[in-house]
């Protein structure tokens, strides 16, 4: 049967598959899933089909729902999420049971999400590896060798990219951790490629007739061979990959960390000294005039964990003067969080403590969070996950705040027996697979309950450690905290003793060096728009290092991170009109597919972002003499030149540039 038809492509439905299919491509069929149930490997199948539904979402997809039975007492519904215009689809399914039925291990953890016929030639695209030379997330792809990677040995990925001569396919999946700690993988064997589950995806004995079995999401695509999957991906991320769509708008974000750690350090005083309403409220004006949307009260600003009760003995009035200069200002008030912390003085800890994150049948030892209480870890994949939801709900309302920095959330620790990843019966090993599993998925529940009631919240998970949830699934719902200040002085085997009074990051003052760490994960704009991966950049220091932090800033990571006290009048006024024209251009910015010669900390190195309407920047680091660019795009409008660049139109239409050293030249 057929499921849906778009400008591009159409889907159906038979017994043992679904099928894409895409004008002018050979039709890719692939197999209904398959699972261990009852100690038995069951290949589950759509015996009979229907009740289509189909709903609008507001990201603009088509969401067709189809609920199947297979004959066997065992019920299937497939989700499909189509979008018009571009190829890429999601599909999830979810099973459950008539009667009574297990999903078991007696053969190893058997899911088998998909399988279809395979090409010659794969490329494996990773999002989650880890440099240390950075200390960042970085992509990366590489061709997969079939001599390492077969039926028995998997690929992480999370996307593939799959050719056979005539056509790619593009296969992803949502879910997150570090390469290589797989939790399900990509199998080539023969002709076939399958996608099956590693470890944690389910704890032996789930029972689903009471809870059905929820498949991750996946992303397909099909493309002729001379098109760009990267091109369409990248679109897809920006417009459709999510329903909380105020994540994908390019605001400019402050936050306040920066000062409280410069503070720490150069002036010997607490992280939180300098959390008060009148330093804040100066802070507030100075963002302002340098073009903030979002300004970001980091930690400090509660009395307790878990609570999340601004600190009155630092704020008597609340946040009432704040956000009543934030609302004179147009600008939004974010707040940093740390999920999984509650205080034991916290009212919220009374009645909770069951959900306290075990090891070994102990619960972790109480910390101080930031100068602020003790306070235990708390399992998101307990029960606790609606309460902190529900109070992140009420804060909107109590408090104004619209952006959540998500903060210390570690993707190991927990191998409880009484939480939802596991109950006595299974090992520990078992439990705390489930859990580093499950984690990604429930942290996604609390962002989606959040976004439904609120639809303008944004939230950002900081991965600037590694051993965090990092992949597709988080994007999903919300966005990255990608870099704060880079690497640590042990990263380089230099004795900590060198920094600063003891402060530990390298890369904290203005100048271009923290601009190279920072620009180099902006090869993730490729796949992934930048605006998805908040970076910080300083707007302290001369003018040539405020023009190299502008110019990478509104490259899409959009972060300023200073102590605004000591940016000065000219630098405020800079910035101020800079990102005035960055806001006349900043849809432009974020739609246009990167072009870049080139890299951070060469002698020349440009990034143009230019869209098809002709209007957007490019953006010029130099080490000096005189260097030519000519754009790919093809400006219409006005141009603005910031620094030592002229530019000319020439007979195609494109700019000639000529840069001598660090410029932005915007195409208004």
């Amino acid at each position: 049967m057929t499921i849906a038809k778009t400008n591009l492509f159409s889907l159906s439905l038979d017994a043992g598959a679904f099928c894409y299919c895409r004008e002018g491509l050979d039709p890719i069929a692939f197999s209904l899933p398959a699972l261990e149930v009852d100690g038995q490997e069951i290949a589950f199948r759509a015996d009979r089909a229907g009740g289509l539904e189909e709903r609008h979402l507001k990201s603009g997809a088509t969401e067709y729902t189809l609920r199947a039975y297979d004959g066997r007492g065992y019920h299937l519904t497939f989700v499909f999420r189509t979008f018009e215009g571009n190829p890429i689809i999601k599909y999830s399914f979810s099973l459950r049971s008539e009667a009574e039925a297990r999903l078991t291990k007696a053969h190893g953890e058997r899911v088998v999400y998909l399988a279809t016929e395979g090409g010659t030639d794969m490329t494996e695209v990773r999002f989650a590896d880890y440099d240390r030379f950075i200390h960042s997330f970085v992509p990366s792809e590489e061709a997969v060798d079939r001599r390492i990677y077969n039926e028995s040995n998997g690929f992480m990925g999370p996307m593939v990219l799959d050719k056979n001569g005539t056509r790619t396919l593009l296969l992803a999946y949502e879910h997150g951790s570090q390469n290589p700690d797989k939790y399900l993988a990509f199998y080539p064997s023969g002709t076939s490629l399958s996608v099956r589950a590693v470890k944690g995806n389910y704890y032996a004995g789930r029972r689903i007739d009471r809870m059905p079995f929820d498949s991750i999401v996946f992303h397909i695509g099909v493309f002729p061979p001379e098109e760009d999957p990267a091109a369409a991906y990248r679109a897809f991320q920006l417009k459709y990959a999510t329903n909380n769509l105020a994540s994908r708008e390019p605001y400019i974000f402050y936050n306040t960390w920066c000062m409280q750690e410069r503070d720490r350090w150069y002036n010997g005083h607490r992280y939180l000294d300098a959390m008060n309403e009148e330093r804040i409220l100066r802070e507030i004006d100075t963002a302002h005039r340098m073009g903030v949307d979002v300004f970001v009260i980091d930690t400090g600003w509660y009395a307790l964990t878990g609570d999340w009760k601004v600190n009155r003995e630092k704020f008597p009035n609340g946040f009432d003067r704040i956000n009543a200069r934030l609302r004179e200002f147009g600008m939004q008030l974010g707040l940093w969080f740390n999920p999984r912390a509650v205080a034991l003085e916290s009212e919220i800890m009374e009645g909770y403590e069951d959900c306290i994150m075990e090891v070994d049948g102990q619960p972790g030892i109480p910390q101080k969070v930031w100068e602020t209480p003790e306070s235990h870890n708390m399992c998101l994949v307990s029960r606790y996950w609606e309460q902190f939801a529900n109070r992140l709900t009420e804060l909107v309302e109590e408090l104004g705040v619209t952006y959540f920095k998500w903060d210390a959330i570690d993707q190991y620790g927990c191998d409880s027996d009484h939480h939802l990843h596991g109950g006595p019966e299974n090992s520990r090993e078992e439990r705390a697979d489930c859990y580093a599993f499950s984690l990604g998925l429930y942290m996604a529940k609390i962002i989606d309950h959040l976004c439904e009631a609120c639809p303008n919240a944004i939230v950002d998970f900081d991965i600037t450690e590694p051993g965090r949830y990092t992949g597709l699934g988080f994007l999903s719902s919300g966005k990255y905290f990608l870099i704060n200040n880079g690497p640590y002085y042990p990263c380089y085997d230099v004795e900590e003793h060198l920094s600063v009074r003891g402060w530990n990051n390298i890369f904290v003052n203005p100048g271009p060096a923290r601009t190279w760490v920072c620009r180099t994960p902006l090869s993730y704009d490729r796949w992934i728009p930048s605006v998805l991966f908040l970076t910080h950049y300083l707007p302290d220091g001369n003018r040539n290092s405020q023009i190299i932090n502008l110019a990478s800033l509104i490259l899409g990571q959009n972060g300023i991170w200073a102590n605004l006290d000591e940016v000065s009048e000219e630098g405020v006024q800079m910035f101020g009109e800079q990102l005035a024209l960055y806001k006349q251009v900043k849809h432009d910015i974020t739609e246009a597919y990167p072009i870049t010669l080139g890299q951070p900390g060469h002698g020349f190195e440009v990034h143009e972002k230019i869209s098809a309407r002709g209007r957007g920047a490019v953006c010029f680091f130099t080490d000096g003499g005189e260097y030519q660019y000519a754009t790919r795009g093809r400006p219409t409008g006005e141009i603005r030149i910031l620094g030592e660049a002229a530019a000319e139109r020439i007979e195609d239409g494109s700019l000639l540039i000529r840069a001598r050293g660090n410029a932005i030249v915007w195409c208004l």
